[in-house]
């Protein structure tokens, strides 16, 4: 079947990149270090985030369940960081209005 119908069917085939376990630990690594999914994507080349949080996920689920637990709890303390940070910034901005009032 050639013509206009036959070549608006074929799909262009994306040939999929493979990567080495160690180049995949290294990434979720770079995750569990603080860094955003987006960021580590970029630098790395990759299309987006997906893989990044398929591979920790997996590697996670090998790691057993002491690991979730780490990872969990280094996420509650960045959140608890980070709303720390918020009160110590509204203080600074209390404490600055309240020097120049006396």
């Amino acid at each position: 079947m050639d013509g206009p119908m036959a070549r608006t069917r074929r799909k262009k085939t994306r040939s999929r990149r493979f990567f080495s376990e160690e180049f995949k630990q290294e990434a979720v690594q770079m995750l569990l270090d603080g860094h955003s999914a987006p960021s580590v994507a970029e630098r790395l080349g990759l299309s987006g985030p997906n893989a990044l949080y398929r591979w920790k996920r997996e590697t996670l689920r090998q790691a057993g369940p002491a690991a979730r637990t780490l990872g969990e709890r280094v996420h509650q303390l960045e959140e608890e960081l980070r709303r720390v940070e918020r009160e110590r910034d509204i203080l600074k901005k209390a404490l600055a209005i309240l020097s120049r009032q006396g």
